[in-house]
């Protein structure tokens, strides 16, 4: 591990002379690609710089122990070679964490697509509850939300809705989302008062460039028409809604949000883009067993992840045995310990399988 941390700091400091080139900015693929490499070392780098600053305050409070006889400073100096030894423990932990292989997709912005699943409309309407809860943490992240499209009922649920969210990282954090999300509650329309269940679907996909999803003009079919439902004055009065169909996938992907066709035509390539990056993903995780038994839930999308029980109050996500009292908070956006959670797990696991194999 530490041939490999000296190796990457060596790295950083030739990324660092290359950045102070003069021309370097002058080539701006290079000079975003010498950035986004400095940006993923840095934290190790740091991490590592401040391992062997413990190592080293180690190391002095071991010698001076041993030609220091007066007790009160050998108490002192005690402390201190605790407090050294358990902040090298705790940052070898840190590195091994830093150091595990990252997901190349992490960096990406997401498209989220929520479905209802069982339970008529009380399903519709957790979906649009799950819809705002995303919006209202990507706003709390400072992240873009834009629409794709959306399928409402009359009564402020939704059957379907796909939106993309646009911020560092956001992959990284909003895959763990990905699966079969589950509600439990008294449906207002419920005159009994019975606990009824129903259940959602959520699919992070991430956002796939042209380079990483070729598509052949041949196989798409490219519909326009005029947007239905909500959508201001232009709605059915421009043909301004744009259906794609790809003939190899039966993928049908459609997009109405926009105003203007060409708006539309471009978010329908993202989302297709990304269905089907998500499907060659899908099958490399398939490929790959055990890296996939690694993960918390990011792959298979039939998982139950989460129950959200409105009489107790609770939230538990399944796959890490994880149950907090705060709905309310949760379902107006405030999921970041879950997922924290959920990351913390992730790494666990993958440490561990790391531990095996070495």
């Amino acid at each position: 591990m530490f041939d490999k941390l000296e190796d990457l700091v060596s790295r950083f400091e030739e990324i660092m002379k290359e950045l102070n080139e003069p021309d370097v900015a002058n080539n701006q693929d290079r000079f975003r690609r010498l950035m986004k490499e400095q940006s993923n070392l840095t934290p190790i780098v740091e991490a590592y710089k401040e391992y062997k600053k413990c190592r080293q305050d180690m190391e002095d409070s071991l010698a001076m122990l041993e030609e220091e006889n007066e007790e009160e400073m050998r108490e002192m100096l005690k402390e201190e070679l605790a407090d050294a030894k358990k902040g090298v423990l705790e940052l070898e932990q840190k590195l091994k964490i830093l150091l595990l292989p990252r997901d190349p997709n992490d960096d990406k912005n997401v498209i989220v697509e929520i479905r209802a699943g069982a339970g008529g409309d009380e399903a519709a309407l957790f979906a649009a509850e799950v819809y705002r809860m995303y919006v209202h943490y990507a706003e709390g992240r400072r992240w873009k939300v834009e629409n794709v499209e959306s399928e409402e009922i009359g009564i402020g649920g939704m059957k379907s809705v796909t939106f993309m969210i646009t911020g560092a990282g956001a992959y990284s954090v909003m895959k763990y989302e990905s699966g079969v999300h589950r509600v439990q509650r008294v449906p207002e329309t419920e005159s009994g008062g019975r606990i009824h269940t129903s259940t959602i679907t959520v699919a992070v996909m991430p956002e796939a460039e042209e380079v990483d999803v070729q598509i052949d003009e041949k196989d798409i079919r490219i519909d326009v028409m005029r947007a239905s439902g909500n959508g201001g004055q232009c709605v059915n009065t421009t043909d301004s809604a744009v259906r794609l169909t790809h003939y190899p996938t039966g993928i049908v992907v459609y997009s109405q949000t926009e105003k203007s066709q060409l708006q539309n035509k471009a978010k329908a390539f993202a989302l297709l883009r990304a269905k089907l990056y998500d499907i060659e993903c899908q099958k490399a995780h398939d490929a790959e067993a055990e890296a996939r038994r690694s993960q918390i839930g990011t792959g298979d999308r039939s998982e139950k992840i989460r129950t959200y029980n409105f009489p107790q109050g609770r939230v538990t996500d399944h796959r890490i045995n994880l149950t907090l009292y705060k709905l309310d908070k949760i379902i107006n956006g405030d999921i970041q310990e879950i997922i924290d959670a959920c990351i913390a797990a992730d790494q666990a696991r993958k440490l561990c399988i790391l531990n095996q194999g070495a």
